[in-house]
């Protein structure tokens, strides 16, 4: 049997203008919305527009005899990636984040539509790139980073990825309570609850969290170790406040539900995309065995 030729999968998510079509079921109800509030249209329109036309310009790059799959965020749990897939995550970073979670060692080349309104940490490639990208990628010829992503394990069976970092709290981010052990020290906490960020997820989420408490931990993008920050801790009689952040290399994060109803852990801001974490469940959060293998050039 011959050998398949490379299939290149195109990642997308809606546009704005596919949002609001999708809530206001046509043009003409979006733009009265959109109206009777001051706003305009046209200028959704236009990124919509700019959007598809480099996205078009993204799967021309193809070579001819490639195969082509296009997939969106939304169905990304339910598309199977192959092992020699090369994929182009065509859209914001937070795209590659979504998309990472499902790969294995595939080579990631993040397109930026929009380099004026898009900073392109990870999606740093214009779209013209593509051409030589591409084959240079099937062919291992490209610079890639090896990106550490963060790996949470609850109850030893349930296993969560992400690239930025896992969230452990309460659905509402109110006071969750919980047990927390790094290494050999251990404390019951209550608190808005905690992150795991990775080097790429430190400038985020964690960043905002890390300025706010003075609590600066030092991590590389292909670092093999996670950062861990407690969000408000809260000290009582029953609670302590000494374990808010740390960071883990050899070891992993331990972190046991006290929490009867409300319990959530999500990766990379996907609220809606959670475990369940209610009273005495436990997760076990470090360092993944996996990386995203991030084409540079």
């Amino acid at each position: 049997m011959a050998a398949l030729t490379p299939r290149a999968v195109f990642v997308t998510r809606e546009t704005d203008y596919e949002l609001l079509i999708a809530r206001h079921a046509t043009r003409g109800q979006a733009r009265f919305f959109l109206e009777s509030r001051g706003q305009g249209l046209a200028a959704v329109e236009a990124r919509h527009e700019r959007f598809h036309a480099v996205l078009a310009q993204a799967r021309a790059a193809v070579p001819g005899e490639w195969r082509q799959a296009l997939v969106r965020r939304a169905d990304l749990d339910r598309f199977l990636f192959a092992g020699d897939d090369v994929v182009v995550a065509v859209g914001q970073d937070g795209l590659i984040a979504n998309v990472a979670k499902y790969l294995g060692e595939q080579p990631v080349i993040g397109v930026n539509p929009a380099p004026d309104l898009y900073d392109g940490v990870l999606a740093r490639n214009p779209v013209e790139r593509l051409p030589r990208l591409l084959p240079a990628s099937v062919a291992g010829d490209v610079a890639i980073e090896r990106r550490t992503m963060v790996q949470a394990v609850i109850d030893g069976t349930e296993r969560l990825f992400a690239l930025n970092e896992i969230f452990v709290g309460h659905r509402s981010h109110q006071s969750a309570r919980y047990r927390i052990e790094a290494g050999s020290e251990a404390e019951e906490h209550s608190s808005s609850g905690l992150i795991v960020a990775s080097g790429t997820g430190a400038t985020g989420w964690a960043r905002s969290i890390s300025e706010a408490t003075r609590l600066d931990l030092s991590l590389g993008p292909d670092e093999r170790a996670v950062g861990y920050w407690v969000r408000e801790p809260f000290p009582s009689v029953a609670t302590a406040t000494r374990l808010r952040a740390g960071k883990l290399t050899d070891s992993d994060l331990v972190v046991t539900s006290r929490m009867n109803e409300g319990g959530v852990i999500f990766a990379d801001g996907i609220e809606q995309d959670f475990l369940g974490f209610g009273w005495g469940r436990q997760v076990r959060i470090a360092p993944a065995d996996r990386a995203l293998h991030l084409v540079t050039g």
